[in-house]
């Protein structure tokens, strides 16, 4: 059966309370039908909870939540069969092989006749259909994982920071997996840590901090109505740099590649910035200016950077 409505996800006014946290706070959005939807936030935004309260996992203190048609507390079993999730953290059994585990799930769901070479072929593991799943590299358990997810042919597929963890070449490899799925017509619900992913991938994406919804729309929307500014990054600064940048009333960040990165409004901004570095003695390598990405909105709306959950010892909520 093909859910034929115009949003495979309904959200509206979610909440959802442990005690006194409120992990979501009263959050409303839709998810088209054959989309690929990016959800992000910082560590303990909501993001997994929302996630979970979509796919059945855990029920909503208050709101409404309609997956497939479904209100997602009443209709779980009927959901459960159009669905697929990869959980955070997904792990399999060592010693079968990658075509064993496919036929091992496909069995669970009672599809005996999925068709395991389609989604061997669909995540590119034709080579590796008779390894181990131990002997499997981590983004290679990533995509077989995917396909896991997609064993009972779902209409709404869930991935929980898919790539978290993984070295930039496996990261890609996965994100071809994604565009897969899209041609396939699968509408896509995408948990991730990484800008660059959900500016690249995503057709819509919305942004979550302390619980609540703070933005939504197209990248491209939300780096055009946000980011009124550029960005200046300085490469290989010695340490007074960003000293004296912040003196000048400016706000410097350092990036993950130990770069400087820091807003200016004016192209006279960053001769100021050259200037004062140059007459404190100071130095560095390169520079760049240029207008802002969707790692810079999320910096702008949120007030924190995004880290990988695995990376810093710390799960996301």
């Amino acid at each position: 059966m093909t859910h034929n409505t115009e949003y495979a996800i309904e959200v509206d006014n979610l909440t959802k309370r442990y005690g006194d946290l409120v992990a979501v706070n009263d959050i409303s959005f839709t998810v088209r039908t054959g989309e690929l939807f990016a959800l992000l936030g910082p560590n303990g935004a909501g993001k997994t909870t929302t996630v979970e309260i979509i796919d059945t996992i855990r029920t909503p203190t208050s709101g409404k939540v309609t997956l497939l048609g479904m209100d997602v507390t009443k209709g779980k079993q009927a959901i459960v069969n159009r669905i697929g999730v990869l959980p955070q953290g997904f792990n399999s059994f060592d010693r079968i092989t990658v075509r064993e585990t496919l036929q091992y799930f496909s069995r669970l769901y009672s599809r005996r006749n999925s068709d395991i070479d389609s989604l061997i072929e669909l995540v590119k593991l034709e080579d590796k259909a008779r390894e181990q799943y131990r002997n499997l590299s981590g983004g290679l358990k990533q995509r077989l994982g995917i396909a896991i997810a997609l064993v009972n042919d779902p209409e709404v597929v869930f991935l929980d920071e898919p790539t978290t963890g993984l070295d930039p070449r496996a990261r890609r490899e996965v994100w071809d997996v994604l565009h897969g799925l899209k041609q396939k017509g699968k509408t896509v619900f995408l948990t991730t840590h990484y800008m660059e992913e959900a500016e690249l991938l995503a057709d819509t994406v919305a942004i979550i901090s302390k619980g609540t919804l703070i933005a939504k729309g197209t990248p491209a929307e939300l780096i055009e109505t946000t980011a009124n500014f550029m960005v200046l990054t300085l490469q290989s600064v010695d340490g007074n740099v960003i000293e004296i940048i912040a003196q000048m009333g400016f706000k410097p960040v350092i990036s993950n590649d130990n770069a400087i990165k820091t807003r200016v409004q004016h192209t006279d901004d960053v001769q100021k910035i050259l200037s004062a570095i140059k007459d404190a003695g100071a130095f560095y390598q390169s520079l760049d200016v240029r207008k802002p990405n969707l790692e810079e909105v999320f910096l702008k709306l949120t007030g924190e950077a995004l880290h990988d959950s695995h990376a810093d010892g710390r799960g996301t909520t």
